[in-house]
């Protein structure tokens, strides 16, 4: 009895020596597996060509780098997971310490030719240097990437657009008899993983991953893709306050120049500054949206729209202008004659009234009786101080007249002028029509805009 418990007890502590002194290289040394060995990266691993070798695919988004319109590219961070079976590897964890898995270098593990068709520029992050393989022979590759892919933009709606970019899995050069993708879960795993995960997502606002997969034919065999529907919204709040609520501002001001007299020129100045400041705005959209777009978006059919009203308001101006000066020019040369015909009336009649004056005076004097020059002196001398003094004072009312005269024809002048002729009131009847019909129309067309942005 002592010797079988003594036998137990050496088989025990021989196990518990061989646990301590299992490594992972005894997995490798069991399988061979190292880089003089071409048997498991020169060919697909398989023991019969036949055997088809079904990759798994799984892809989860981390962040929504960058949506560049102008270039049509969308930029995500993605974690790409993919496992398939190899038939040369496997071996019994038991015998190995209940060792399950371990990681060796990838160039010494086949792997497969995928890409995505998107992808336009690789990645310059280096890819994982390990792959992971199990006891039941299957090897995962998991690799972080910032892809940078074609995306077609749909900027109809912009900027309250939804749009969905594609990352498209496949095989370079194998078909479906040789190689199978086959993506893992569904799409509502993948939506609530990328979701929880995710950590930036730039102006955009992630909604939804679909997965579909998809057979086609490449020239003389079968491929089948795996495709990755990336969906997302604006976020148009930015575009909103700093672009939409401007341009109306814009054409509230065009609006409220109508209450700007037509007389001067400020009000044309005024309507051309603000048409230029739409015209930035318009710069400024050119550079955002791109040039290959099917569909004339509606935030340039809005600017355009805005733009031409207000042109069309410009250019009533300058007709109602126009009008206004071409009433009001007859009547200044009118009334400029006027003041030179009575001013040149004034200096005729001057001397004659004068002269009239001294004969009337030098008349009254002839009338009086034949005086000694004794007595004649004094009287003559009355004489002349009153006809110096009558002198003085028809001088005077003749001014005065003069004067009242120069008033009378200035206010009627002015009471002219006060009255509107009939090119001015027709320019003021065409302003107050064209005011309805602008405030119609720009408000009509903002509300078609509305409800065509939010349909």
């Amino acid at each position: 009895m002592m010797f079988v418990s003594l036998f137990f007890l050496f088989l025990l502590m021989d196990g518990a020596s061989s646990k301590e002194n299992c490594s992972y290289q005894d997995v490798l040394n069991h399988l061979n597996l190292n880089y003089n060995n071409k048997l498991f990266y020169m060919t697909r691993p398989v023991i019969n060509y036949t055997t088809v070798t079904e990759v798994n695919l799984d892809l989860l988004l981390y962040a929504i780098l960058e949506m560049k319109e102008k270039e049509q590219l969308f930029v995500p961070y993605v974690w790409i997971t993919m496992w398939w079976n190899n038939d040369y590897i496997s071996w019994n964890p038991d015998e190995f310490c209940g060792i399950s898995s371990l990681s060796v270098p990838t160039e010494i593990m086949w792997k497969p030719d995928l890409t995505i068709e998107e992808t336009i520029e690789k990645d310059s992050a280096p890819p994982s240097p390990y792959v992971t393989i199990t006891s039941r022979g299957n090897v995962e590759l998991t690799n972080d990437q910032v892809l940078v892919s074609t995306c077609r933009m749909q900027v109809y709606r912009f900027p309250f657009d939804t749009q969905s970019c594609n990352l498209t899995f496949k095989s370079f050069i194998h078909s479906d008899e040789e190689i199978k993708l086959v993506y893992y879960g569904n799409s509502s795993a993948a939506t609530e993983e990328s979701r929880e995960l995710m950590r930036t997502q730039s102006e955009w606002l992630f909604i939804n991953i679909t997965v579909t997969s998809q057979t086609i034919q490449y020239y003389s065999f079968n491929q089948t893709l795996v495709i990755y529907t990336i969906n997302m919204k604006r976020r148009s709040a930015l575009y909103i306050v700093n672009f939409l609520l401007p341009i109306v501002f814009f054409l509230c001001l065009d609006l409220a120049s109508f209450l700007i007299s037509d007389s001067g020129g400020e009000k044309l100045s005024f309507k051309i500054t603000v048409l230029l400041a739409v015209t930035v705005m318009q710069l400024i959209l050119n550079d955002i949206l791109p040039s290959s777009s099917n569909r004339i978006p509606l935030i340039a059919t809005y600017c355009i729209g805005i733009f031409a009203l207000m042109m069309l308001s410009l250019l009533e101006s300058v007709f109602v202008m126009y009008l206004t000066e071409k009433d009001n020019a007859p009547q200044d040369n009118e009334t400029d004659e006027d003041l030179k015909l009575s001013e040149d009336k004034r200096d005729k009649t001057r001397p004659e009234r004068e002269v009239n004056k001294l004969s009337h005076s030098t008349s009254g004097c002839d009338v009086s009786p034949i005086k000694t020059p004794s007595e004649m002196l004094p009287v003559a001398k009355e004489v002349r101080d009153g006809n110096i003094q009558q002198m003085k004072v028809s001088l005077a009312n003749d001014e005065l007249s003069q004067l009242i005269k120069t008033l009378t024809l200035h206010l009627s002048s002015r009471k002219e002028e006060a009255k509107p002729g009939y090119w001015t009131r027709v320019a003021k009847r065409i302003n107050n029509a064209f005011f309805l019909f602008y405030f119609s129309v720009a408000s009509l067309f903002l509300i078609y805009m509305f409800f065509k942005w939010v349909q």
